[in-house]
């Protein structure tokens, strides 16, 4: 596992408290980011499917992107303590066969890459860096990879 350091562990931790209190407004920015780069993405989504609702006022919507925003920020948080990828709520290998299941590609991990930095920093602006950014890309690099992992 490449090396997640101290000062990226600081920029991730200092980031994600500054925002957690509004994971819910967040995750739902995060994947309507995801949804604009990529609105084929929409399929991967059963729940997206046969909805009429708008993207930003779907209730189930709403829940998966909170879930989705404070799995990845918590297993960011705790990467370099834990010395690995540990995800909360679920298992790395469920993780796994849920993204295989549903026919995630390299490509859909880059635009939640993508999707996933544009959203922090639109959330922190005053404390936000370059070195933020390599270090929340860092993490999310070290949280796919466990995933694709459990995914062959």
């Amino acid at each position: 596992m490449s090396s997640f350091t101290e000062e990226q562990e600081a920029l991730v931790v200092k980031s994600w408290n500054s925002m957690k209190k509004d994971a819910g407004e967040w995750g739902l920015k995060f994947f309507l980011k995801i949804f604009e780069i990529a609105p084929s993405a929409k399929k991967l989504f059963s729940f997206l499917k046969d909805s009429d609702v708008p993207l930003d006022q779907n209730p189930k919507l709403k829940i998966h992107a909170k879930s989705v925003l404070v799995m990845t920020c918590e297993a960011a948080v705790q990467l370099r303590k834990a010395g690995k990828v540990v995800v909360r709520d679920s298992t790395l290998k469920k993780l796994g066969a849920t993204h295989l299941k549903y026919g995630v590609v390299d490509e859909h991990f880059e635009v939640t890459k993508y999707a996933l930095c544009e959203t922090i920093k639109e959330a922190t602006p005053e404390i936000w860096s370059v070195d933020m950014k390599n270090a929340w890309g860092e993490a999310f690099d070290q949280l796919v990879s466990a995933i694709k992992t459990e995914m062959k």
